[in-house]
C-alpha cells in the first residue's frame, strides 16, 4: 500500500501498510516507533560519527534518505551524496545546495554497500529555494513512496518553532567519520546539543554567518555533522514525537568538530509555510 497522497495544507498524511519488505529508490535528479532510542536520548547524555557518535540501529530512523548522484561514465553506479528527509509519499526535503544532476533517493537504507535491486522512480520535478539564499529544497518523486515496514515520513515542526539552548538533538547520516574523513558505510547517529541563535551568533562562534532561520548544534570539538551529512535531518524528540528540526547545511569542513564551529542547519520551522505551499500549488495546479 502506498503513503496516502498529498493534500493541501496538510500535506504530511499517515502511513498504509504493505507486505514487500525491502529499502526503495527513486530516481531524482527513514518517528521511532520504538524506544531504543528514546532510551538513549535519557542515558547517552552528550556522549558519543556523522564525528563523534556511532552506527544507528538499522532501520530506526526511518524517514532518513540517501541522496545519490550518478556517473556518465559508469552507468548503473551510484554514489550517496547527501541526505533527506521523506515528508510525504512524493516529497523528499533535502539542502538546495545538494542539487546537481542526475540522481536517485534511496529510502529505508541502512548499509549503503547492501544495495536491493529494485527498480528506480524518476523524480517529475525540484523546487527548491535559491542556494544563495536559503539552503532548503524540495524533490518530488514521480511514483509514491510506500510503508513497506522500513520506511515513514519525518513529522515537521510547528511553524515557527524554536528550541531552546542545550535541547538535546540527534543528527544521522553517511557522512565523514574521522579526520579528513571517508565516508560512513553504515547510517551514523550522534546527539547534538542545539546552541541558540544568540550563542552561534557570537564572533567567537559562527558570527554573523548564522542567520535566525538556521539553527546550530554541537561545537563541543568531538561530535559533529561532517562532508556527506549534508541535507539530511536533525531529528529532535519533542510532544511525544520525533520531529524533523533541521536540514545539514554547512559546518568547517574538513575540521568538522573544531571547538565553538558547530553544525549549521536550515531551520525547517521557518520554512513549513513555504513546503506546503509549494506542495498546495502543485496539487492545485493538477500535476502531481
Amino acid at each position: 500500500m502506498f503513503f496516502n497522497k498529498i493534500v493541501c495544507k496538510e500535506p504530511i498524511k499517515t502511513l498504509e501498510s504493505t507486505s514487500q519488505i525491502a529499502p526503495l529508490f527513486f530516481f531524482v535528479s527513514g518517528a521511532i516507533s520504538g524506544s531504543p532510542l528514546r532510551d538513549d536520548l535519557q542515558t547517552d547524555g552528550l556522549t558519543g560519527r556523522v564525528i563523534g557518535g556511532h552506527e544507528a540501529y538499522p532501520n530506526s530512523w526511518k524517514w532518513q534518505v540517501s541522496l545519490q548522484i550518478a556517473y556518465a561514465d559508469s552507468p548503473g553506479y551510484y554514489s550517496h551524496i547527501c541526505g533527506g528527509t521523506l515528508i510525504s509519499s512524493k516529497w523528499v526535503m533535502t539542502a538546495a545546495h545538494c542539487l546537481r544532476a542526475t540522481y536517485r533517493v534511496a529510502l529505508g537504507e541502512h548499509n549503503l554497500l547492501e544495495v536491493d535491486a529494485n527498480s528506480g522512480l524518476a523524480v517529475k520535478s525540484l523546487f527548491p529555494l535559491s542556494r544563495f539564499s536559503y539552503d532548503i529544497a524540495l524533490l518530488r518523486l514521480d511514483s509514491p513512496a510506500y510503508d513497506n515496514g522500513f520506511v515513514e515520513l519525518g513529522v515537521l515542526p510547528p511553524e515557527g518553532d524554536v528550541l531552546p539552548n542545550n535541547y538535546p538533538c540527534y543528527i544521522t547520516g553517511w557522512g565523514g567519520v574521522g579526520f579528513l574523513p571517508q565516508l560512513a558505510v553504515k547510517l551514523q547517529e550522534v546527539m547534538l546539543p542545539v546552541v541558540d541563535h544568540e550563542i552561534c551568533s557570537q564572533n567567537d562562534w559562527w558570527g554573523s554567518q548564522v542567520k535566525a532561520t538556521m539553527i546550530c548544534a554541537g561545537g563541543d570539538g568531538v561530535r559533529s555533522g561532517c562532508s556527506g551529512d549534508s541535507g539530511g535531518p536533525l531529528n529532535c524528540y519533542k510532544d511525544n514525537r520525533w520531529q524533523v528540526h533541521g536540514i545539514v547545511s554547512y559546518g568547517l569542513v574538513p575540521y568538522c568538530n573544531t571547538y565553538k564551529k558547530p553544525t549549521v542547519f536550515t531551520r525547517v520551522s521557518a520554512y513549513v509555510d513555504w513546503i506546503y505551499s509549494v506542495s498546495c500549488l502543485v496539487v492545485l495546479n493538477n500535476i502531481l
